[in-house]
């Protein structure tokens, strides 16, 4: 068993990794301007009516469902519910559709029936390879969606594909999966903040 000593330092390890992971963002202004970016488009497609659908894998798969939860509840301010889905969470079309074609379909076949032109497809993804939300982008872009994305590592396939893409400048999973859930929480708060004064 570790010592207190030894668990202490994963702590501190843990928050330190964290928060000079996120600094990093803070002070890349390219890195900044994407994520200004990325929620504008989302205000943007919400006023006319569009829909916003957010997936991932994993803990990706749940942060998708968090941001959906933010959106279509609130976030911080007391407001009417806006159009947001995460394509994780119906476990009967996941699995049909992953046993009837393949775990790579199952989010491809829910944006083929759902995502229509003016909506917003935002996918995580903490390494930029998974091929499942590689195809299911590919295909909202075909269909005429403004595709959005966060990434990690070098930013594997989400670049190329999605009109604006943030990656956090690390490799380890749980690290860039807690830069991908603040910036999250930042497009909420932009989103929020933009239709209410509108609204006012």
């Amino acid at each position: 068993m570790a010592s207190p000593d030894d668990r202490n330092e994963v702590v501190l390890r843990s928050l330190g990794e964290s928060a000079l992971l996120k600094l990093k963002i803070r002070d890349d202004a390219g890195a900044v301007e994407i994520i200004v970016r990325m929620a504008e488009t989302m205000a943007a497609c919400l006023e006319k009516g569009g829909t916003i659908y957010v997936m991932g894998n994993g803990g990706s798969a749940a942060d998708a469902q968090h941001i959906a939860g933010e959106l279509v509840g609130r976030f911080k301010k007391e407001r009417h519910a806006f159009a947001c889905v995460a394509l994780s969470t119906d476990t009967s079309v996941l699995t049909s559709v992953g046993n009837d074609y393949g775990f790579n379909e199952i989010f491809m076949r829910q944006v083929e029936g759902l995502v229509r032109q003016g909506d917003v497809v935002l996918g995580l993804s903490t390494s930029g390879k998974s091929r499942n939300v590689i195809d299911a982008l590919e295909l909202a872009r075909e269909r005429g969606a403004t595709v959005l994305a966060l990434s990690g590592g070098g930013g594997g396939e989400l670049p190329r594909i999605a009109d604006h893409c943030l990656t956090v400048p690390g490799t380890d999973t749980p690290r860039v999966q807690e830069c991908h859930i603040t910036v999250a929480h930042i497009l909420c708060e932009l989103v929020e903040d933009r239709l209410c004064r509108k609204a006012e």
